[in-house]
């Protein structure tokens, strides 16, 4: 009779312990790294590129009477290096020129120009925004005599990317001579041309 008693003794005491059944480990909070922020340097424009363009040109010889426009179209082809935001660029450019100069018929006209310019851009994307400066050569008829003459360009420019590979802009540029192959007039044409450029 003791025997069982110190027996129900022991099951009450043991009971509250089994009652809960096994204990339940709580498993310690992961705790999840955030992601390094991702730095957008805009699109890629870095390589070779080509183009062609055309446009409209007009021509002022500061008050010597050979001045006109017209019809510009050509073809150009350069290289850009992309420093994040910053994009830098050389280009070479050709454009056939149809401006007439001085009296309709005389023959006189702004046959070409021929450019080669440094870019200096701004990436906001798909969009390249840039400046552009360098040395020109036209070729123009006066008088019956085929005359040429070195000069300088100065303009700007934007580009967009249609896709990875195909481009669409346009440019406004001043070309400027000075005393024009020992004529002793000054040219000035300015030209605005639309382009198409693919990126290889």
């Amino acid at each position: 009779m003791k025997t069982a008693a110190i027996f129900l003794a022991t099951a009450a005491l043991a009971a509250p312990a089994f009652a809960g059944g096994p204990v339940e480990v709580v498993p310690e909070p992961v705790i999840v790294a955030e992601p390094a922020p991702v730095v957008d340097y805009g699109g890629d424009w870095a390589g070779f590129y080509v183009g062609a363009q055309v446009g409209y040109g007009d021509l002022d010889s500061n008050g010597a009477g050979f001045d006109g426009n017209g019809a510009i179209g050509g073809v150009h082809a350069g290289y850009r290096w992309d420093l994040g935001r910053t994009v830098l660029g050389i280009e070479a450019d050709w454009d056939k020129a149809d401006l007439d100069l001085g009296a309709a018929g005389s023959g006189d006209s702004l046959d070409s120009i021929a450019r080669l310019k440094l870019q200096a851009g701004y990436d906001t994307g798909r969009t390249l925004i840039y400046a552009t400066a360098g040395a020109a050569r036209a070729d123009a008829t006066i008088g019956g005599a085929d005359l040429s003459d070195n000069g300088w360009v100065l303009g700007a420019g934007a580009t967009y990317a249609l896709n990875d590979q195909w481009t669409l802009g346009g440019e406004v540029m001043t070309n400027r001579f000075d005393d024009f192959d020992g004529s002793g007039v000054d040219l000035d044409a300015t030209t605005a041309t639309l382009r198409v450029g693919f990126r290889f």
